[in-house]
């Protein structure tokens, strides 16, 4: 079955940098299109990030745009975040999706994902 493994996450300062991954397994990694969404309690999976199959076109949530910056390793079936300038406000479980359909683009759009992986904890505090 399909595996996303995410890895990275931490506890980190207000102002912080923190560098995510997403390393696939038992999936066509290098014609799909990928996605980082979060979820912070009581709320729902809200779109951060996404990027296409060929990492030519990314998109970002408003929130995170200039400080994120979405990135593919195809070679090594890795997806990355790197989040910079770290805000309490980015706390929350950060989940990796991929879509089914070859060469996708990335949506921003949380039901274009067929796959997700376990996700991992970001907490930005002092």
């Amino acid at each position: 079955q399909v595996q996303l493994v995410e890895s990275g996450g931490g506890l980190v300062q207000p102002g912080g940098s923190l560098r995510l991954s997403c390393v696939a397994s038992r999936i066509n990694f290098r014609t799909s299109g990928m996605g980082w969404f979060r979820q912070a309690p009581g709320t729902e999976h809200e779109f951060v990030a996404a990027i296409s199959w060929s990492g030519s076109n990314e998109d970002y949530s408003d929130s995170v745009k200039g400080r994120f910056i979405i990135s593919r390793d195809n070679a090594k079936n890795t997806l990355y975040l790197q989040m910079n300038s770290l805000k309490p406000e980015d706390t929350a479980v950060y989940y990796c999706a991929a879509q089914l359909n070859p060469y996708s683009v990335g949506s921003a759009k949380s039901r274009d994902y067929a796959y997700w992986g376990q996700g991992t904890q970001v907490t930005v505090s002092s």
